[in-house]
């Protein structure tokens, strides 16, 4: 059976993995999940990430985040925005900012994966997939 949204799954699976506290997470990989991992370890949301070679499938584990005593999380909020039944798209003016700018919206462009920050930085728009904080 086919996935209708694996973006949706990936963030679901950080979200969950996040709220047990676990130390890493196991995602199917594909190229637009890589570049969404990357930017949660540029924007300091997660530790790591590596590729797990499974036999047929890869897998991305994602290294989540903690306080040194792990007692705090650092990502406490997780939100899918656009859906394959209703997309949802910013031009570069109506770009969205997450809690004031504390958070991070991730924004698919036509030059790649990119935060809301660096998509008004190089005035592009294109569609919101998901809000972080």
């Amino acid at each position: 059976m086919t996935m209708s949204d694996p973006i949706a799954d990936m963030l679901t699976r950080i979200r969950n993995a996040n709220t047990r506290k676990h130390e890493t997470v196991d995602v199917p990989a594909s190229k637009m999940k890589l570049a969404i991992a990357d930017i949660l370890v540029k924007e300091g949301y997660v530790e790591k990430y590596d590729i797990v070679d499974n036999g047929k499938f890869k897998d991305i584990r994602i290294t989540l985040k903690y306080t040194a005593d792990k007692s705090e999380r650092i990502i406490t909020g997780l939100k899918k925005i656009s859906k394959p039944g209703l997309r949802i798209y910013a031009n570069k003016e109506n770009m969205p900012k997450v809690l004031g700018g504390l958070g991070t919206a991730i924004v698919s462009t036509n030059v790649g994966v990119l935060t809301d920050k660096e998509a008004r930085q190089r005035g592009v728009g294109g569609e919101v997939l998901c809000f972080i904080w």
